[in-house]
């Protein structure tokens, strides 16, 4: 009997991980870290990142996620000397991140606060120098949201909240790299094909990528397409559950253009493989699939729910039928672009529909990336982790990768 996914335990997907094989910087040249290679036969090869242009399938349709880390990680001092940290974590008025990053006077957003018992009451400041106008930054909590508080910013000088933020703030680098943010991650923990603010953390795996990287790409008529997910910390939250049933998945924000969906639509149609480039870019093509089910289904209310592609009466619909109504249902709306959120888990008894590889770091012990990795390969996982371990592989956000080729 095939068991249920809600039933799995998180124990089943750990690893022992030395802190010493987590990588607390990249390498000065991107794509010179190491590629290991999961080949549909289950056989692994070793190669360089800049081999990865003539290993990907030659008919290939390469999709990776164009969404830029914001300074999300704000400190500010209270008149006493405490010091109050605000993490950034998504708008909530205006809710639409490039409404939001728009307006020039004040917005809303979601927020962890650290240090808030020493925050009582009243609002904090934090003067900015910016273009060489004197800016006053001031922070007001609204009320409690979840664990997390609505946090008001006003700002003195008419500029975009996208600025303010931009000098206010510092880059949110995972906590697992055991140090503070320096200048060098202001570049290093950004994609070369970053554009769209809104993320907290990096879609990691397209960190490998360089100019050169991507012309060779284009050069052997490899077809290249964007999607947008906006990270949220929730990336980070390890499952603290015995059984992941019990572990809420975070809510993020994905974008797609009509245009990306109907190239990916007729891609499928011709059994052409769609190779993400991250996990993030892995959940927004498999959630394309499951809001064409949705639609199908007259269910679709915006957000992909957690457990939705499990369920008893899911549709089997084909890769290519599904995300043709997604794009029919926007042509009907006069959308340009789907706007959504998706809080999917993907893990083992998943099957996937859209992504045929994957270009990914190796994630970390009793994570959901690394249960979405065996929903791809099984427990093979253990033997690429392991054969990493032994050849001196780095681990996590600016650690090494891995292709996997289904």
């Amino acid at each position: 009997m095939k068991q249920n996914p809600q039933e799995i335990l998180i124990d089943s997907y750990d690893y022992p991980l030395p802190q010493e094989r987590i990588a607390s910087h990249p390498l000065a040249r991107r794509d010179a870290c190491k590629l290991l290679v999961h080949k549909p036969d289950g056989s692994l090869s070793h190669h360089i990142f800049y081999d990865l242009p003539e290993l990907l399938p030659a008919d290939a349709l390469l999709v990776y996620n164009n969404t830029r880390v914001i300074n999300a990680r704000m400190k500010f001092r209270k008149d006493t000397g405490a010091l109050i940290e605000i993490f950034c974590l998504e708008p909530f008025s205006p809710a639409d991140y490039a409404v939001n990053f728009a307006e020039e006077s004040s917005v809303e957003w979601v927020c962890l606060v650290g240090n808030s018992k020493r925050w009582k009451d009243g609002s904090l400041t934090l003067p900015l120098d910016i273009d060489g106008h004197s800016v006053e930054l001031k922070a007001s909590r609204v009320r409690p949201h979840g664990n997390a508080w609505i946090i008001r910013f006003e700002w003195n000088v008419p500029m975009p909240f996208a600025r303010i933020i931009a000098e206010a703030g510092q880059i949110p680098i995972p906590p697992y790299l055991g140090r503070d943010t320096e200048s060098s991650d202001a570049s290093d923990y950004q994609t070369v094909f970053s554009i769209i603010n809104g993320s907290v953390a990096a879609p990691t795996a397209g960190l490998h990528f360089t100019p050169e990287v991507l012309e060779a790409i284009d050069r052997r008529g490899i077809s290249r397409r964007e999607v947008t997910l906006h990270v949220g910390a929730g990336t980070f939250q390890p499952v603290k559950s015995d059984a992941i049933g019990d572990h809420p998945m975070h809510s993020e924000f994905i974008a797609v253009d009509i245009d990306v969906i109907r190239d990916l639509a007729t891609a499928l149609a011709a059994g052409r493989p769609v190779i993400a480039v991250g996990t993030t870019s892995v959940r927004t093509l498999e959630s394309l699939y499951q809001i064409g089910c949705l639609i199908s289904q007259e269910k679709w209310n915006g957000e992909v729910p957690q457990w939705y592609p499990y369920s008893p009466d899911h549709p089997d619909l084909s890769s290519a039928e599904s995300l043709r109504i997604v794009a029919e249902y926007l042509e009907k709306d006069g959308s340009p672009a789907l706007v959504a959120s998706t809080r999917i888990i993907i893990a083992p008894g998943y099957k996937y529909r859209v992504v045929a590889g994957m270009v990914t770091n190796f994630h970390q012990p009793r994570s959901t990336l690394l249960l979405l990795v065996s929903a791809f390969m099984g427990d093979t996982w253990r033997d690429m982790y392991r054969e990493a371990l032994d050849h001196d592989y780095r681990f996590l956000s600016y650690g090494d990768a891995c292709l996997l080729l289904g």
